[in-house]
């Protein structure tokens, strides 16, 4: 027993291979970014955070206190209620949109990956648990053990339709929209 727990503390266990799996796919999808999305992910990234929020609110702060004559040593190019003001702000907003959204389809698209891969791991395990019911199912007749009243035993040893549970969430969908 020792020498199997020893040897199988030197195997990477198979959590940390798929996080590795999971990790690889984020890493290739980041390794096929055109230019444009990396910009995007970048300015995501940078204007997403708590500086660029500090910053803004000292430029803004300044901006009004300038344009409010309070600071009067400058004097106000932009007076209340701040026409230039508001148009630099709309036109912050829209463009930070535009990349927030750019990041977020890019996202998106890696997420629909990995649930299609789930699915995907999803319905091989369905097939290998119904294959070990199966077999446990026929140990138990060769031991004598009758489970031929077992109801339940008996759906689950029913191969899943994918076809039919494909067919459900479609009409599911097309319900919907």
């Amino acid at each position: 027993m020792e020498k199997f727990n020893q040897s199988e503390s030197n195997q990477p266990s198979t959590f940390h291979n798929s996080r590795r799996i999971i990790r690889s796919l984020k890493a290739r999808a980041d390794a096929k970014r055109t230019l444009s999305e990396k910009i995007a992910d970048w300015m995501t990234r940078t204007f997403g955070s708590i500086p660029f929020l500090i910053v803004n609110i000292l430029w803004f702060s300044l901006w009004i206190l300038v344009n409010t004559n309070v600071i009067g040593v400058i004097v106000p190019f932009d007076p209340f209620p701040f026409g230039l003001l508001t148009m630099i702000v709309s036109l912050e907003a829209i463009i930070l949109a535009i990349f927030v959204l750019i990041s977020q389809n890019r996202a998106s698209q890696i997420d629909d990956l990995r649930e299609e891969i789930d699915l995907q791991v999803d319905v091989i395990t369905e097939q290998e648990l119904t294959k070990v019911m199966e077999m446990l199912s026929v140990l138990m007749e060769k031991n004598g053990i009758d489970v031929s009243k077992d109801q339940i035993l008996g759906e689950m040893l029913r191969p899943t339709s994918i076809s039919k549970i494909e067919k459900a969430l479609e009409k599911q969908v097309s319900d919907r929209y």
